[in-house]
């Protein structure tokens, strides 16, 4: 008989994981990579700080859009590859979008961007400017040639990622509607398309809570993790206190064929700042998910943070010690576990 907690992950094998063992100390259901800040300050001469960005295996390593804040200000994607998801080379330049007929199509900014495959095709997602903060999407086979897609959804919008799958033959992305400042509200959002240009089927995931630490608003972070009992979502909540935003991360358990179906939700965060390089930094109090990498064969999970707008870390956990403590501190309600629509 399988135990209540018992999970498994759907994904291929990674033997390549990064991975550190949980201290003997450690009583938390996530652990810091102990050499954090995995990436520094200044690590190209016109960035001066890479944060928020997403990774990806591919081929015998491992590649990144990572968001480069470079020295005028304005944000950029920049293309990153490796050999162990830990130790990385930037290309120089921004990534260079092109358009269908493959002209140049640059935004204005970028910022925040996720990486997912889905089939035989990666796509990059974004934060942009489109007469407001918008989505932006692009597609690429080999990394070398990115093409701009349709923005799905009208702004003011943030924080999409899509599922790494299509779910009932549709292709699903979340997403956190929001205002045209920094703005002060948000829950999480669902959306299904057919081909990535039309979207529609909008549904309500959830919204921000009662718990101290997500009672401002939520967003998504990593993209969805398919495991055989749901989708196993880390996504950020954030509280306002007396010195400014706190971004923790937290984490869900969505149904795995009516996603807008919340099945599990951590009362508790799973990662908060804590060390230097999360407390301190040109944002300070930030831990903000953008990607995982997880190994079927040993149910480890690696979780790739931006910490204080201003460096890249990598958290440790489980698969059975994340569901676990979910469950533990379950506390999904009615709204959680409608399906979103009203």
């Amino acid at each position: 008989m399988i135990g209540i907690s018992e999970i498994k992950l759907i994904c291929p094998p990674l033997p390549n994981i990064p991975w550190q063992e949980k201290p003997a100390d450690c009583i938390a259901p996530m652990w810091r990579h102990k050499e954090n800040p995995i990436i520094g300050r200044n690590p190209l001469p016109e960035v001066s700080r890479i944060f928020n960005s997403a990774v990806l295996p591919y081929k015998n390593g491992f590649v990144g859009v990572f968001r480069g804040e470079q020295r005028d200000g304005f944000p950029h994607i920049y293309f990153g590859k490796s050999s162990d998801a830990l130790h990385w080379e930037f290309e120089s330049e921004k990534i260079r979008f092109t358009d269908e007929n493959g002209e140049t199509f640059q935004p204005l900014y970028a910022y925040d961007p996720r990486l997912v495959k889905v089939e035989n095709t990666y796509y990059a997602i974004w934060c942009q400017d489109m007469y407001g903060a918008a989505i932006g999407m692009a597609k690429t086979h080999d990394f070398k040639t990115f093409t701009r897609l349709e923005n799905p959804f009208l702004p003011y919008n943030r924080n999409a990622v899509l599922f790494p799958r299509r779910i009932n033959g549709n292709y699903v992305m979340l997403s956190r509607p929001c205002d045209n400042g920094h703005t002060a509200f948000g829950d999480i959002f669902i959306s299904e398309s057919k081909d990535l240009e039309f979207w529609g089927r909008h549904r309500h995931v959830m919204g921000k809570s009662e718990n101290w630490w997500e009672n401002l608003k939520i967003g998504g972070g990593a993209a969805p993790i398919e495991t055989d009992r749901g989708w196993l979502l880390f996504y950020h909540g954030v509280v306002n206190t007396c010195n400014g935003y706190v971004y923790s991360v937290g984490a869900a358990i969505l149904d795995i064929c009516k996603p807008s179906k919340v099945l599990h939700r951590c009362a508790n965060y799973v990662l908060t700042p804590e060390e230097w390089y999360e407390e301190r930094g040109f944002v300070p109090n930030v831990c903000f998910p953008c990607a995982t990498l997880q190994d079927s064969e040993s149910g480890r999970i690696a979780l790739y943070y931006g910490c204080a707008d201003s460096y890249v870390g990598i958290a440790y956990t489980t698969v059975s010690e994340i569901y676990e403590y979910i469950l533990a501190h379950d506390c999904t309600d009615s709204h959680d576990r409608s399906l979103g629509k009203r």
